[in-house]
Formats: structure tokens, C-alpha cells, sequence
């Protein structure tokens, strides 16, 4: 299932730079019709029913029974437009709010990092008690305090 989902990913994504497109809007759109279907419990119905022809799905733009995997396409393809636009997905979480300038720093940084233009999502999290936690992708860089003192308790228990 997962190549399957990732393989209408990357065409809807190959459309979408090919014909020149909004990435965003694209984005956009395609999130719309994913919350529609998961609002919707009759328009899953209809769409995944044997009993409704597949002109009348058409018609709605639905064919191969892949409505189940839609919320997986649409993952798939912000994945596969991240990769081909250059573009890193990160999750910035911080111990306050950081300003503009803080954040585009940051975002400058991880551009270093990774080689890649980044797009950055923020959150605070008092928690972390000073400094960020960064994800991108399955990478996490831990510059908090949190996760100094985390480190330091573990090094302190093994010595």
C-alpha cells in the first residue's frame, strides 16, 4: 500500500511542478479534499461503495478504489514536492517564543545542516526550560536544556 500511495504522490507532485503549478496551493487543495472525505463519513460511503458506478465516482474524481489511501497520498506527496522542491520539513520547539530574527537564523542554520531550504513550523515548550529541540525528518538535534541535563544525569549514572 505504501508504494502505491507513494506512487500517486509523486505523479501528483510531477504534475504540480510540470505544469508549473502552486506548490502550496496544491498543498492546500489536496488537504481540503483529505479533511472533506475524513469529515465525511457519507462521502467515504459513496465513494468506496461497489454500488455506486464508477462513472458516478468519476465524476467526483474517484477511480481504483484508493480513496482509502488518500490521507496517505497526501502525505506522501508533501514528502515527495518537499524533496523535489529542495525544501526541509522542521519541527522547532522552544522553551519561549523566538523572534523573527532568532527564527530566521535558526532556519539558516538547519538550511546548513541539511543542505536544504528550510520550511519551519514552531511551537513553545516551557518544558525544554532554555535553548530548542529541532526535528527533521526522523533527525532530532537537542540544543535544550532539557536534553543537556537529560545527558549529563546519564553520563553521571554510567560513570
Amino acid at each position: 500500500m505504501a508504494a502505491i500511495a507513494s506512487r500517486y504522490a509523486r505523479a501528483l507532485a510531477d504534475v504540480v511542478l510540470e505544469q508549473r503549478l502552486d506548490p502550496d496551493s496544491a498543498r492546500q487543495q489536496l488537504k481540503t479534499i483529505v479533511d472533506a472525505v475524513g469529515e465525511s463519513i457519507e462521502l467515504r460511503r459513496v465513494w468506496e461503495s461497489p454500488a455506486v458506478s464508477v462513472e458516478q465516482k468519476r465524476a467526483v474524481l474517484i477511480d481504483h478504489r484508493r480513496i482509502p489511501m488518500l490521507q496517505d497520498i497526501a502525505r506522501q506527496f508533501d514528502s515527495e514536492l518537499n524533496a523535489q522542491l529542495g525544501l526541509a520539513e522542521a519541527e522547532i520547539s522552544s522553551a519561549r517564543p523566538l523572534s523573527a530574527e532568532e527564527k530566521r537564523e535558526l532556519e539558516l542554520q538547519i538550511g546548513r545542516l541539511t543542505g536544504k531550504n528550510v520550511r519551519a513550523q514552531y511551537v513553545s515548550n516551557p518544558s525544554l526550560i532554555g535553548g530548542v529541540m529541532v526535528r527533521v525528518g526522523s533527525t532530532i538535534y537537542d540544543g535544550s536544556v532539557r536534553g543537556q541535563l537529560e545527558k549529563m544525569k546519564q553520563e553521571l549514572s554510567t560513570a
